[in-house]
């Protein structure tokens, strides 16, 4: 119980340095747990190059 109210009297006397250190928990923690989700829709699938030549006339926009 003494490990809670450290932690307690911690977050009233720095609530900016407990936040970052949460923010920084929390992103430390999302790709471990977002990457193994998006492979496994397999959303990592190889999209088709268009030639470079559509990107060019893109660009200008001209239309070919």
């Amino acid at each position: 119980m003494a490990v809670m109210e450290k932690l307690k009297m911690f977050i009233v006397q720095e609530p900016v340095v407990a936040a970052s250190c949460f923010i920084a928990g929390f992103g430390l923690f999302l790709p471990a747990v977002v990457r193994p989700i998006l492979d496994s829709l397999e959303s990592g699938k190889q999209v088709p190059q268009p030639v470079l030549s559509d990107v060019v006339a893109g660009v200008r926009g001209k239309k070919q």
